[in-house]
């Protein structure tokens, strides 16, 4: 009888063993998970929904704005931002200039979803870099305004280096034409924070 007793109380302390080492290997694979989560994913899983709400981004010269993100690039996001006070216009966001994302508590939840669940995106817009999509804009001369670190200026797109743009700066609303044009810029993609369409 107690030899009974002695093998379920060996057999209770295995299982529970057992269960405390499966819920261990879970825990760690999680944090790995986490720990290869990037700002990218974080975006991405936020905007897979079918009713997502606006993610406010702040840039890194302290300007705040609501965007819906819909397409996301290697080094940039592109979508909407949410205006309330006019409508919406399009946007093309680098990944580094931003500062934070202010998330609700729902989103935080959200964002740390497993990117594997998230609809399949194409693997071609996953590897488009940031000039890609600049010389997509500078082809169909595209008038833009450019959030830059020390303010604002509009133009159309002339060149597009690996890692600088050229400029010609014009009044918002106007054509590229020569005339028009009050000077030219040759900015680093480091400089320019946001591109509105």
């Amino acid at each position: 009888m107690r030899w009974d007793n002695l093998f379920d109380d060996l057999e209770g302390q295995l299982e529970q063993e057992l269960g405390a080492e499966e819920i261990d290997l879970r825990a760690e694979e999680e944090r790995l998970r986490l720990g290869r989560l990037t700002l990218r994913d974080r975006l991405r899983t936020l905007s897979a929904g079918a009713d997502t709400a606006p993610v406010r981004v702040s840039l890194i010269d302290g300007s705040t704005f609501d965007l819906l993100p819909r397409t996301f690039g290697r080094d940039w996001i592109s979508g909407e931002i949410v205006d309330h006070s006019s409508r919406n216009s399009q946007f093309i966001l680098p990944l580094d200039a931003i500062a934070e994302l202010r998330l609700s508590r729902a989103q935080v939840g959200a964002s740390l979803a497993d990117v594997a669940t998230v609809k399949n995106e194409p693997e071609l817009s996953r590897r488009l870099g940031l000039a890609f999509v600049l010389r997509d804009l500078c082809r169909r001369r595209q008038s833009v305004e450019l959030v830059l670190n020390d303010g604002t200026i509009t133009g159309t797109i002339d060149r597009v280096g690996r890692d600088h743009l050229d400029l010609a700066v014009h009044e918002t609303g106007t054509a590229r034409r020569e005339s028009l044009i009050t000077h030219y810029r040759v900015l680093p993609f480091s400089q320019v924070l946001l591109v509105r369409l």
